[in-house]
């Protein structure tokens, strides 16, 4: 093991470097300084780091006044100079990993961060993967780029995987309390790894090597989009047999044994698992195996936002009424209830299916005021509209998409004319019912 790395992370002298200022490096960072680190955060979008620099909150649920406080103090130097990169100890690899538009991984973000830490990469720091990715990619795709600089991995240098668990807006759990699953390249390094994160959270869980680490992650969110993909089926199988779904799901997981409640939507969201299965369904491939389970879910999942559109088109027409030329108002933008994160979310695709068939389309999302560029998705700009009498009014149909708590469901359906719900919303509304579609 490294004497030199051991003694700076033993003393919390190590400086720790975060590839990536947004949900997952942030929150990190934070745990970092907390636990007495210096902390260098690196970027390449320089409008990040320069809100950072000027204290401007880009994320809802993170303190950025904290942040200023802990740059002025110099223990986080925000940076889009990845030359710096030769003065972190450690740095952690927290860059996006998404899908291309064939439903292929894109580790293109993955790459070029290995491509730039190889460039200034020295003896005696530790490099540690964060991003979520199929099993095999450490070892295959970052290893070679940094192996590029002439060092040995496992003697100059040190390299492990660990997966971020991060789940925004979760009051229950943050980056310091969730068990943090840690796989090195070889011992040294997977030792080395170990004892930096565990001087920050909680637990940690060492594994033998990256690939049960990159194979952890890739699990979990296959196991949680497999069963959402199973309730959202049910949804449809049950509206048709006249069965509330979210009636028989309260009464099953009343089972103390045997049952998780997973609870259907209008389709998946976020950066983890509407992508993750799908990572997992291409390595597949490449060991000539047909992942055929997973990829059905993953088809189930992807049709909830049309057959939302479909139940909104019936419930329409229960009012005399087509989608072409009705206004419909979308409540919630973000993938989630209570965040502003945007990524991946239904909401984009119900938008563009209901404009494409005709419909006059407004939202509302008191933690999305503007609607964001999106690279799937062209749609025009839009602001957020006010939740007023007169504006629910004036809508022919109130679409909601995401469950934020700041909705007063029954102020929506008392002003509304007619209200679908995919989010079982609603439950708790007693007046006015007969204007709510569940969806």
């Amino acid at each position: 093991m490294s004497d030199t790395l051991r003694r700076a992370i033993e003393g919390r002298t190590a400086k720790i470097g975060v590839i990536g200022l947004g949900y997952v490096g942030l929150p990190l960072i934070r745990e970092f300084i907390a636990a007495g680190y210096e902390t260098i955060g690196f970027d390449v979008d320089q409008a990040k780091v320069d809100r950072l620099l000027a204290g401007q909150s880009y994320i809802k649920h993170i303190d950025f006044a904290a942040l200023l406080a802990h740059i002025r103090e110099g223990r986080f130097t925000p940076t889009a100079d990845m030359n710096r990169l030769k003065d972190a100890d450690a740095i952690l690899i927290c860059v996006p990993t998404p899908l291309t538009a064939t439903r292929e991984p894109d580790l293109s973000y993955v790459e070029g961060t290995a491509r730039r830490i190889a460039a200034t990469l020295r003896k005696d720091q530790l490099i540690v993967l964060e991003s979520t990715t199929y099993p095999g990619t450490t070892r295959d795709v970052v290893l070679p780029i940094l192996a590029e600089r002439g060092l040995t991995p496992g003697v100059d240098y040190f390299l492990a995987y660990s997966p971020e668990r991060e789940d925004p807006g979760n009051p229950d759990f943050s980056a310091g309390t969730i068990p943090k699953v840690v796989g090195g390249y070889d011992a040294t390094s997977g030792e080395l790894a170990t004892m930096l994160y565990a001087s920050v959270v909680k637990s940690v869980v060492p594994v033998s090597n990256c690939e049960v680490a990159e194979a952890c992650k890739i699990l979990e969110n296959t196991y949680r989009a497999v069963n959402i993909a199973l309730v959202n089926e049910l949804k449809m199988l049950y509206d048709r047999m006249g069965i509330d779904v979210w009636e028989v799901i309260e009464a099953a997981k009343t089972k103390p044994f045997g049952f998780q409640a997973f609870y259907p939507g209008p389709g998946l969201g976020g950066h983890c698992i509407p992508i993750d299965p799908f990572y997992l369904t291409w390595i597949a491939r490449k060991y000539h195996m047909s992942t055929r389970f997973i990829e059905l879910a993953g088809e189930v999942n992807a049709h909830m936002p049309e057959w939302v559109v479909g139940r909104v088109a019936a419930a329409l027409n229960d009012h005399g009424k087509p989608i072409r030329g009705s206004k419909i108002c979308l409540l919630g933008m973000a993938y989630k209830k209570d965040v502003d994160d945007p990524r991946e979310s239904p909401s984009f695709e119900l938008m563009e299916l209901l404009r494409e068939a005709g419909a006059e389309l407004t939202y509302n999302d008191p933690h999305v005021p503007r609607l964001p560029k999106m690279r799937h998705w062209d749609l025009p700009e839009m602001t957020s509209q006010e939740l007023t009498p007169q504006y629910l009014a004036s809508q022919d149909c109130v679409l909601i998409s995401t469950d934020h708590s700041a909705y007063d469901h029954d102020f929506i359906v008392k002003h509304s004319r007619l209200v679908v719900d995919t989010r079982n919303a609603t439950k708790n509304v007693s007046e006015g019912r007969e204007k709510i579609r569940k969806a």
